[in-house]
């Protein structure tokens, strides 16, 4: 019964979802072509807000678990699983406060998708080509001296890729070891994602709805005399600990 009322809603979803992307992608433009980064980043969040939102289209809840206790105008590297597509717009929306930019692969950026590759290209993220790793690190290091010289944060996915299975995969330590080592204060904040797996559990399409969606803003890890592959490994613990536990 959830699977046929999937397909009914989903086009629902992706109509809405597509149309959104469209019409900010002039928006956005606009946005930073007369009021640069500060009107280009609003329009961002408006637009995340109302994608995320989507989420009720398919009858989904969506549920965000925030930390007010986060200090503002400091570095932050928030390490989150990753399980679909649909794990980014809360994070956008709901973390705002934080200037938090993506590590994203290079084929989003260039992709032309409408809105996305926009953001990603002109908005501060670190736009990484997986089969060069020069290009690579040279995008993290920008991102990181962002981080340093103007206080924002990151949003990485250390899995790497989303998972298929619904288990986390093992982090990976090179992304965050750049951001740590240009700013060896920043906090190291995870995020446990879960539901959006379960939205994707029939592939793209249907979507699967009646889901309950959440993300939870853990607190700022003790890393203090860790190396940087035993402040990842805590990262991953803590998070698998909330998302499989």
């Amino acid at each position: 019964m959830r699977k046929i009322l999937g397909f009914v809603l989903t086009p629902i979803f992706y109509l809405a979802f597509a149309l959104l992307l469209i019409i900010f992608h002039p928006i956005q433009w606009f946005s930073l072509k007369i009021g640069g980064y500060s009107a280009h980043k609003k329009s961002v969040e408006i637009l995340n807000f109302f994608l995320t939102h989507c989420n009720y289209l398919l009858l989904n809840s969506v549920t965000f678990k925030d930390n007010k206790n986060l200090p503002l105008n400091t570095a932050i590297i928030f390490v989150a699983n990753h399980q679909s597509t649909f794990d980014i717009p809360a994070m956008i929306y709901f973390l705002r406060r934080f200037h938090g930019k993506f590590i994203s692969k290079i084929e989003l950026a260039t992709a032309g998708i409408p809105s996305i590759s926009f953001n990603l290209k002109h908005g501060g993220a670190a736009n990484i080509d997986r089969k060069d790793p020069k290009q690579s690190i040279a995008e993290i290091l920008k991102l990181a001296n962002n981080m340093k010289s103007k206080n924002w944060s990151a949003f990485i996915f250390p899995e790497g890729t989303r998972t298929r299975t619904g288990k986390m995969k093992q982090f990976n330590i090179g992304g965050i070891a750049t951001l740590i080592k240009k700013n060896p204060n920043a906090l190291i904040v995870p995020v446990a994602i879960t539901g959006s797996y379960e939205m994707v559990k029939y592939g793209s399409f249907p979507l699967r709805p009646l889901t309950p969606l959440k993300w939870e803003i853990l607190e700022p890890l003790a890393t203090e005399g860790l190396s940087i592959e035993e402040i990842v490994k805590l990262a991953e613990d803590t998070v698998r600990a909330k998302v499989e536990g």
